[in-house]
């Protein structure tokens, strides 16, 4: 039954996430525009460039390492697009930043212990850097948009009243670069907003733990199918996780439902579509699937 509650947590939820997500993007975008000015493309290929393999690991500690939930990761994306660093270390970095950022790993230690969280740790790591490198050497470079790769253009000066430009500044240039990527996508966001509050308001806690109990053979894939478009953001999907385990749901479930909303929230995967071609999309969703369902199958059968 629909109740008034719902509609405000829709509602709640929306207005929450847009702010969120608008100023996570501006200010993201902006700063990568701030580095790309003080790092020249060459440094970040340097850096992110495949010697020996070392490239992979530093993209997915460098992922490790930035506080970025998935919704913004994708501007830091665009700035390594830009910056042409190498395809499957950027894989490995989109993959990885979302599911191994500090604020996900504390609260994983804090509510599951250090044992599980090495464990997470190490299949989210290790699939990230295995798909990143499989991908590249399969050539899906090639389903990146063309445009994706061409930064926006900066106007040089504004028109005066009498005609003439006047010089604008380095900061107020990064700024129109920032502002034009954000209007490109902006009805993607609104649209993944919209959706996930929707879900996040209509679909309670314990229709989820009921089709991913441990009497349900399927529990593990149903959770990470669930766990997508439930956008659920970092601070909130380790709680979450604990009192779904509370209601019932195997911790096998658990894990791939964690995998599943930090992995590839739904307004993610319609932001990517403005810089990947349908291919890269669904590939993406299948990493991250195989790797939700693989996580909870490991955890059920090692622990």
């Amino acid at each position: 039954m629909i109740t008034s509650n719902m509609w405000q947590e829709t509602v709640n939820m929306f207005l929450f996430l847009t702010l969120e997500l608008t100023t996570l993007f501006l200010l993201i975008s902006y700063l990568v525009g701030v580095l790309q000015m003080y790092i020249p493309p060459e440094k970040i290929q340097s850096i992110l460039s495949d010697k020996h393999g070392k490239g992979y690991f530093i993209a997915g500690f460098l992922g490790a390492i930035t506080p970025f939930c998935s919704c913004s990761t994708i501007p830091f994306l665009k700035g390594l697009l830009r910056a042409k660093a190498g395809f499957g270390t950027m894989m490995v970095f989109l993959f990885a930043s979302p599911l191994l950022n500090p604020i996900i790993i504390g609260l994983f230690a804090v509510t599951f212990g250090l044992t599980v969280t090495i464990f997470y740790f190490a299949v989210a790591m290790g699939v990230s850097i295995v798909a990143g490198y499989s991908l590249e050497k399969l050539g899906f470079e090639k389903y990146i948009k063309p445009e994706a790769y061409i930064a926006p253009a900066a106007k040089n000066g504004k028109t005066s009243c009498c005609g003439t430009a006047k010089p604008i500044n380095k900061w107020q240039q990064i700024w129109q670069t920032t502002w034009t990527d954000f209007k490109k996508v902006l009805p993607y966001l609104i649209g993944g907003i919209a959706v996930g509050s929707l879900i996040y308001g209509f679909m309670p806690t314990e229709l989820v733990a009921k089709y991913a109990s441990n009497n349900n053979p399927f529990a593990i894939p149903v959770a990470a199918v669930i766990g997508i478009p439930l956008y659920i953001r970092a601070e909130a999907v380790i709680p979450l996780s604990a009192a779904l385990a509370a209601k019932g749901m195997g911790l096998g479930a658990v894990m791939a439902l964690i995998i599943g909303s930090a992995g590839a929230s739904l307004t993610e995967v319609i932001l990517l579509k403005s810089i990947f071609k349908n291919t890269l999309v669904v590939v993406f969703l299948a990493v991250i699937l195989s790797m939700a369902v693989l996580a909870g199958y490991l955890y059920q059968f090692l622990f």
